[in-house]
């Protein structure tokens, strides 16, 4: 049967898991999202989302500078304990989403953090377009809600592809680490810097 994308965000709202091993879990059960759960959780891949909502007071600054030192990036995640923040997984999360964050040029970490007047600015946008392009009124809403989710997609750094392998967003990288070192975790906060433009957070 076909796996609606509603399906697999509900899924993924509930397990905290990555979008393609939501999919393929709901492949597996034939679109029962209670049977896919029990499939994440055999996996190991569902322990994540009970980990959210812990604590997290420890934690490490990472430091990304690209070749030629004109790019780089800081970013802030924080843990649980001192204990996981120094492992080498924890240490290559947070190598990996510094570099990302030099390389995506995302502007907030959560989709919360976005302005109402960016939304907005966004919305209007996205509203003309439509309407020059001939769609009917009636589907306009649908049509920037759409596009909406892309932009979130494009500013917002839980939401980006990773750079180094676009099929899983920041929040699967960060999933996939706090399910492996048993701990909550999170981005806090990160600063991006290039010679000659102005810096985003």
């Amino acid at each position: 049967m076909a796996i609606t994308a509603a399906a697999v965000k509900a899924l993924r709202d509930k397990t905290g898991v990555g979008m393609m091993e939501c999919k393929n879990a709901l492949k597996e059960t034939d679109g029962d999202i209670e049977k896919a759960i029990d499939v994440l959780r055999k996996k190991g891949v569902a322990k994540a989302a009970k980990k959210v909502g812990r604590a997290t007071k420890e934690g490490l600054i990472f430091s990304y500078i690209h070749a030629g030192g004109k790019l780089g990036a800081l970013v802030e995640i924080a843990c649980e304990t001192d204990f996981v923040a120094n492992t080498d997984q924890f240490q290559e999360l947070g190598h990996n989403i510094a570099m990302h964050v030099a390389a995506a040029v995302p502007e907030v970490v959560k989709r919360e953090q976005v302005s109402t007047d960016a939304l907005d600015k966004e919305s209007e946008i996205f509203k003309a377009q439509a309407l020059n392009e001939g769609k009917p009124e009636h589907i306009v809403e649908k049509i920037i809600t759409g596009r909406l989710e892309k932009y979130y997609k494009e500013v917002v750094l839980m939401e980006q592809p990773f750079v180094k392998d676009p099929e899983k967003t920041i929040t699967d990288l960060l999933n996939a680490a706090i399910s492996g070192l048993g701990e909550n975790m999170s981005v806090t906060r990160f600063q991006r810097f290039a010679i000659g433009e102005s810096s985003s957070s």
